[in-house]
């Protein structure tokens, strides 16, 4: 037997203001993606906006539906319109951030399985790796590529 360890590297900041500008300008969008949310029954808005590879930034926010689990989460929502409308590019980072009645949860909210793994798939896609910044009113979270949120990536197809 052979023990073996798995560790996760990322980055924390206080605030956007302490963000490299490119990173800034994701976290914000997705900020600003909070007001495309349909969150009625959970009360719980989260924006995302992703980075293509030629700098043009597209963001999504989560839709509930009555008829539950139909809706969709905000990640998912920024991802599959990225790809779907600019299939030729690499989506090359996402932001995430999550905020009830019109303000920022303090920490940063984790993206579901779900989208960790098709945030894999779409860095899979692009043949580079995607950061991931997620946005909470107090801190930042900055991880250099999905792997770090998924380790043990599901990619044996």
């Amino acid at each position: 037997m052979t023990s073996k360890e798995i560790k996760i590297a990322y980055r924390e900041y206080g605030n956007m203001d302490q963000l490299e500008p490119l990173d800034r300008e994701l976290a914000q969008a997705a900020a600003d993606a909070l007001s495309g949310s349909y969150a009625p029954y959970s009360q719980f808005n989260v924006g995302a906006a992703v980075r293509l590879d030629d700098g043009e930034i597209v963001k999504g926010a989560n839709q509930e539906n009555a008829a539950y689990p139909s809706g969709l989460c905000a990640e998912r929502t920024a991802l599959f319109y990225a790809s779907a409308s600019r299939p030729d590019k690499a989506i090359v980072s996402i932001a995430i951030a999550a905020g009830q009645n019109g303000i920022l949860c303090p920490a940063p909210a984790t993206p579901c399985g779900a989208c960790r793994q098709v945030m894999a798939q779409y860095q899979l896609k692009g043949g580079r790796p995607m950061s991931v910044i997620l946005v909470g009113g107090e801190r930042i979270w900055v991880f250099d590529k999905v792997d770090d949120l998924l380790p043990l990536i599901f990619d044996s197809i």
